[in-house]
Formats: structure tokens, C-alpha cells, sequence
């Protein structure tokens, strides 16, 4: 069964941003298609949602921006995960597997 297209779960913006820059610089567009990929297109990050997520993680100190190319040679804001940032993925991952373990535990066959 193929699962529709929706938005991003609530709080899960940031684990996913940071997961993204992680490896290295990317642009805006960049990170929301390797949302789209890394979910096999389940997930998707709306622009309305996700520049204001890149801004905010940057002000709060855990994205660094610079102004560069891209691959068509289009101006674009390449980020960067910070030492903060590095230490608010692992936070964040923390708080995903919990949250994640404690409801699969509630809603498994047998949890009635």
C-alpha cells in the first residue's frame, strides 16, 4: 500500500533539517528534497515551513549561511550544521526515538 504525500509530523521539522546538513553544506531546495527522498516521498517540508525553520535554527546558533551557486548557477543560501547544531541533532534524535518507541508501544496488536 503506497502512503500519500503529507506534511512534516509536528516536531519533526528540526530532526530532519539538521539530519539533512549534516553531511555537509545544502541550499533550502536542497534539504527539502533530501526530505522527500530520505522518506521515499512520504514526507515534504512547504517552503512556508521550512525557510522560516532554516532561519530560526541559524538566529538560535545552529546553522551557519553563505551565500553561493548552485548547480544551474542560481544564487542560493548553502547552511551548515554549527557545534550547537551537531549537539541539538543528537538532542533531537534522542527525543524522536522515545517519542517514536513509546507510541509504536501503544498502538502495537496486544496493547489494549
Amino acid at each position: 500500500m503506497s502512503s500519500p504525500r503529507q506534511n512534516l509530523i509536528p516536531g519533526t521539522l528540526n530532526l530532519l533539517v539538521l539530519s539533512a546538513v549534516r553531511s555537509g553544506t545544502i541550499h533550502g531546495y536542497g534539504i527539502s528534497q533530501w526530505i522527500a527522498e530520505r522518506t521515499s516521498n512520504v514526507l515534504r517540508a512547504e517552503e512556508g515551513v521550512l525557510y522560516p525553520a532554516l532561519h530560526r535554527l541559524e538566529k538560535e546558533g545552529h546553522l551557519l549561511s553563505e551565500w553561493g551557486r548552485n548547480d544551474t548557477g542560481r544564487r542560493a543560501k548553502f547552511y551548515s550544521l554549527t557545534p550547537s547544531g551537531r549537539q541539538r541533532l543528537a538532542e533531537e534524535v534522542e527525543r524522536w526515538q522515545l517519542t517514536s518507541n513509546a507510541v509504536n508501544v501503544a498502538v502495537a496488536p496486544g496493547s489494549e
